[in-house]
């Protein structure tokens, strides 16, 4: 006969009895809850072997630290993702980090995971998320690694707070990502865009991202208080940023801020920024148009505490940015009262700083105008970079001056241009077929 009454034991021990109403119990004290009193768990099975199974695995878990505290929620994942990037990650990552945090948990992990328990996701259910991406052909393969990255670290933060006992980010492969080789530009390419430079307004600007590899933000930020003209040091720790807009009013559905559809819309608006309703055609709110909007370029810090920099020109640049600052004096003079002051470095005519969009418009024209092959303004960056390799610049040293953070970033930036293989080629030759 089973036994059906447990017998006296020390005070939070396991004990497993069959009881009078056919089951077989387990009672585990597995800690204590926040009023103070003991937290015993129970557990109820026909098969003793099956409650004797459990009572163990409490067991582990209580002695592992990994036991779930009494009446703690269970989480799906969309309620976790969305707790985790508006309350967790959004107060302590930058603009941008939390931008693409955003893009991965709504617009993909969540429509494909979203109403399973945190606790009952495995590796399989990434892996063939990241395949579906994939063989869609609507993503490139960084979008989908970027996916990948934002729910590993959403998961390691469930582990950390115990929403779950394993992390399935133990097990996911990574998505494959073969990042496309970046060309810099050749010397001959260099000297052509620095000729064109010199020619436009604001030329200047190009000339200190193939030189200094400057980022774009940083470029566009850098204002004339920030220059040292004794020591010719430029100092690098803001930058201008394009964030989108969101309301800054109270209510956004009682915005008076409009946008409509200006081809169909049978009010006339000025501006197409007031639309009375009702509007037969669906205006919406946009909050582009809010009088209390927030957003759009702004002024912000540098990606990170490497990044903020002082950098001493070479003096022929420094040269090239006094005759930038005369250029501008006269412009100011010229404006008079029209002028916005603001002591940004790189102006528009009337003193406002340049538009980002601008600057990537720009930047095509001088490509074009100098017949220099299509590329981004970031591989001048690239450029500069593998410049300073090219003079044998240490690693240390090319790292404080392009403000990187680790060696990891500067294997990617720091490339072997096409000169320096024909010198790799000649030295090979020389060594291998000296004559006699």
């Amino acid at each position: 006969m089973p036994r059906t009454k447990p017998t006296r034991q020390p005070n939070g021990t396991s004990s497993v009895y069959y009881g009078k109403d056919g089951y077989w119990h387990g009672r585990v004290t597995v800690g204590t809850k926040d009023d103070g009193t003991p937290d015993r768990r129970h557990i109820m099975r026909k098969d003793e072997g099956e409650v004797r199974d459990k009572v163990r695995e409490l067991e582990n878990q209580r002695n592992s630290g990994e036991i779930r505290k009494a009446g703690a929620k269970r989480w799906r994942v969309r309620e976790w993702l969305t707790h985790w990037v508006e309350n967790i990650a959004a107060p302590n990552v930058r603009y941008k980090t939390l931008e693409g945090y955003r893009t991965a948990v709504y617009k993909h992990v969540i429509p494909a995971l979203g109403q399973r328990w945190m606790d009952q996701t495995e590796a399989e259910h990434f892996e063939k998320l990241y395949a579906k991406m994939r063989r869609s052909g609507d993503f490139k393969p960084g979008t989908v690694h970027q996916v990948h990255r934002t729910a590993r670290t959403a998961w390691r933060e469930a582990r950390k707070r115990k929403v779950i006992r394993e992390n399935p980010f133990d097990l996911v492969k990574a998505p494959r990502l073969e990042e496309d080789e970046v060309e810099p530009f050749e010397p001959e390419e260099i000297q052509a865009l620095m000729t064109a430079a010199l020619v436009r307004r604001n030329g200047v600007r190009f000339i200190l991202a193939l030189a200094l590899g400057t980022r774009k933000g940083e470029s566009l930020g850098f204002r004339w208080s920030r220059l040292n003209t004794t020591t010719k040091v430029l100092r690098v720790s803001k930058q201008r940023q394009r964030q989108t807009y969101e309301h800054g009013c109270p209510d956004p559905t009682a915005c008076i801020a409009t946008r409509h559809k200006t081809k169909s819309c049978p009010v006339t608006c000025t501006k197409h920024k007031k639309c009375p309703p009702p509007c037969p055609v669906g205006c919406v709110k946009h909050a582009r148009y809010c009088p209390e909007r927030i957003g759009g370029v702004l002024e912000v810090d540098v990606k990170s505490s490497k990044g903020r920099r002082g950098i001493r020109l070479p003096d022929q640049l420094f040269e090239l940015i006094v005759s930038h600052k005369e250029a501008q004096d006269k412009e100011r003079e010229a404006a008079g009262d029209l002028w916005h002051g603001g002591d940004w470095m790189f102006t528009q005519p009337n003193g406002k700083p340049l538009d980002p969009r601008a600057d990537h418009d720009e930047w095509k024209r001088l490509l074009a105008d100098a017949k220099v092959r299509d590329a981004r303004l970031h591989d001048a960056r690239h450029t500069a970079a593998t410049v300073l390799l090219l003079l044998g610049v240490p690693q240390r040293a090319v790292m404080d001056f392009m403000g990187w953070s680790n060696t990891k970033v500067a294997e990617r930036y720091m490339h072997v241009t096409a000169a320096m293989r024909d010198d790799i080629a000649h030295r090979l030759s020389g060594f291998l077929w000296t004559r006699e």
